[in-house]
C-alpha cells in the first residue's frame, strides 16, 4: 500500500535501521489510514522467551480468603502459560514476622520477572522490595497497598471507601442517635494494619461528615479466640444498648457465633468477606450485611496485569480496585464472582 518493501515498513514498525523520510512518512500514512493495531498476543508467542512469576501470599487453608486470591492466580495462569509464563507461590505465616522476612528471603534467592506480593510488615515491605528493584525485579501490590514502595500496580479495594460504604448502610438503616461497637483483632505492633486503619478512617469519616449523633466503642477480640466469650460476656453486660457492630475484617463469623450461641441478636452486623462461616451466618440472619473484596478477582487481575507489562509491554494502571460488593440475604444465593473487570 506505501509502495516500499516488507522490509522498511518493519523497520518503521519498530524504529530501527536506517529508512528514507519519504519511506518513513508513507509508511506512517498508511498505519495511520488503515488504523494499524499489532497483535501483541501473536507477538508474545512469537518471542518464545521464558518469564517466572511469584507469588508471596499468606498460608491458606481451603475456602478462605488467600484460597480465593490463589484460584484467582490459578485461573490466570491458565490462560497465559501459551506464552511461556510459569509461576511458583511461595507462602508466610500471617501472623508471624519472622516467617514473613524467612520466606521472602527464599523469594529473593529465586529468578523471577516478577513478583505479586501481599504485604503485611511494613519495614520488611520495603526493604524486600528495596532488594527486588536491585535484582531488576517488576512487582505489584495486592491487597494492601504500601504508599511510597514504587510498585507496578496495587490490586484491591479502596479500603477508606469500603469503611465509608459501612458507615453509610448505618446510616441508612436510621443509627442516628444509637450505640454501636466497632470490633477488630488484637494488632500485631509490628504488622501492617493500613487496610483496618483506612476502613476505620472511612467510617469515621462518614460519621462526622453526616454530623450523626452516634455512640461509638471499641473492643478489640483475640487472634486465637479462646477468651472472646469473655471478652463480649463482659463488654456487653456493661453496654446493653447496644444494637450494631462493624468487624473490619473476615473474621465477623466469630462475632456471629458467638451472638447466635447467646442469642443476642443485633439490630444490624456488618463484617467483610464472603468465607462460608459468613454466608451461612449471613443467610441465617445473624449477619446482617457483607462486604465483598472480589479475592479470586484480585488474584486474577494482578497477574494479568503483570503479563501485560512484562510480556506485551503494555502500560498498566497504578490502582486497580476492585468493586466494594454489598451483600446480604436475599441476594447472596445470586452472586458470582467474576474473574474479568
Amino acid at each position: 500500500m506505501a509502495g516500499v518493501s516488507t522490509g522498511t515498513v518493519d523497520r518503521v514498525l519498530h524504529q530501527r535501521g536506517e529508512v528514507s523520510e519519504s519511506s518513513k512518512k508513507k509508511v506512517e500514512e498508511i498505519l495511520k489510514d488503515i488504523d494499524y493495531q499489532p497483535n501483541m498476543y501473536a507477538i508474545g508467542l512469537a518471542r518464545k522467551k521464558k518469564y517466572h512469576l511469584g507469588c508471596f501470599i499468606p498460608k491458606y487453608v481451603t475456602n478462605d480468603y488467600w484460597c480465593s486470591v490463589a484460584n484467582g492466580v490459578k485461573k490466570a495462569l491458565e490462560e497465559v502459560m501459551p506464552f511461556n509464563i510459569s509461576l511458583d507461590f511461595i507462602y508466610y505465616d500471617h501472623s508471624d514476622k519472622a516467617s514473613y522476612v524467612a520466606e521472602g528471603e527464599n523469594l529473593l534467592k529465586k529468578t523471577f520477572d516478577a513478583v505479586l506480593i501481599a504485604p503485611n510488615y511494613n519495614a520488611e515491605t520495603f526493604n524486600l522490595v528495596r532488594r527486588l528493584k536491585e535484582q531488576g525485579t517488576l512487582f505489584a501490590f495486592i491487597d494492601v497497598n504500601v504508599e511510597g514502595a514504587g510498585a507496578l500496580t496495587y490490586v484491591g479495594q479502596d479500603s477508606f471507601r469500603s469503611g465509608y460504604i459501612a458507615a453509610r448502610i448505618f446510616c441508612d438503616t436510621r443509627f442516628d442517635g444509637q450505640e454501636i461497637v466497632l470490633l477488630s483483632t488484637e494488632k500485631n505492633p509490628d504488622s501492617q494494619e493500613l487496610q483496618m486503619q483506612r476502613r476505620l478512617e472511612g467510617f469515621n469519616a462518614y460519621i462526622q461528615e453526616q454530623h450523626l449523633n452516634v455512640k461509638i466503642y471499641d473492643v478489640i477480640l483475640k487472634r486465637d479466640g479462646d477468651e472472646n466469650d469473655q471478652i463480649l460476656d463482659t463488654f456487653f453486660e456493661q453496654h446493653p444498648s447496644v444494637s450494631g457492630g462493624v468487624v473490619f475484617n473476615s473474621r465477623v463469623y466469630r462475632v456471629g457465633e458467638y451472638l447466635k450461641k447467646r442469642n443476642h441478636p443485633l439490630r444490624s452486623l456488618i463484617g467483610y468477606d464472603l468465607l462460608p462461616q459468613n454466608v451461612k451466618l449471613l443467610k441465617d440472619g445473624v449477619i446482617n450485611y457483607l462486604i465483598g473484596q472480589r479475592p479470586a478477582m484480585q488474584g486474577y487481575s494482578s497477574i494479568k496485569m503483570l503479563v501485560d507489562k512484562l510480556v506485551f509491554k503494555r502500560d498498566v494502571p497504578p490502582f486497580c480496585y476492585m468493586p466494594v460488593d454489598i451483600l446480604i440475604k436475599e441476594n447472596i444465593d445470586y452472586y458470582v464472582e467474576s474473574y474479568n473487570l
